[in-house]
């Protein structure tokens, strides 16, 4: 597929080259799931005011869409070759937190997500090769059964949690497209 040049400011999304297709991929996935979960969930915007609602749902909308661009080529590629930019994008990954704070949900669960998915993504970060992609797997596989134990987890929190763990500790932090 015809790949297009990404502007610069864009590049830490979607990385240099990415294609139509995979960038049309991406932003449907993101906003249908965005908009499917806030009208399935409406309660979670109740007594919300209205800059907490829109806040909330763009961080949610990044999360749904870097589940899907993470894995293309292009943005595995992109941090595959910065190296300080990679640990740097693994850093400012609270969003998860800044979210409960905002949906004034559990925090401390979302503490906990959290906290697992940033360590285990370092550590993962931390590998190559082959062991990189089988503890990447061995770390989601433990977080995806771990999370929805946790008390009181509410199901709308509970799928944005699961997806920023495959955001962020599988989908980014496993170099996918070694050579």
């Amino acid at each position: 597929m015809k790949q297009v040049l990404i502007p610069k400011a864009l590049q830490e999304m979607l990385g240099e080259r990415q294609s139509i297709g995979s960038m049309a991929s991406i932003l449907l996935f993101g906003a249908i799931l965005s908009i499917a979960a806030v009208m399935r969930f409406p309660d979670m915007y109740d007594g919300i005011p209205l800059w907490q609602r829109v806040l909330s749902f763009l961080l949610i909308f990044d999360i749904f869409c870097g589940c899907i661009a993470n894995f293309t080529e292009s943005t595995n590629n992109y941090y595959a070759a910065r190296h300080k930019m990679r640990l740097l994008f693994i850093a400012v990954h609270v969003h998860i937190v800044v979210l409960a704070l905002l949906l004034e949900t559990d925090v401390m669960n979302a503490v906990w997500v959290w906290l697992y998915t940033i360590v285990s993504a370092f550590v993962i970060n931390g590998l190559t090769g082959p062991r990189q992609r089988f503890v990447g797997g061995l770390l989601l596989a433990g977080g995806l059964g771990w999370v929805p134990m946790l008390p009181n987890m509410e199901l709308f929190t509970l799928i944005v949690s699961l997806l920023f763990m495959l955001k962020v500790l599988y989908a980014f932090s496993v170099n996918h497209y070694a050579k």
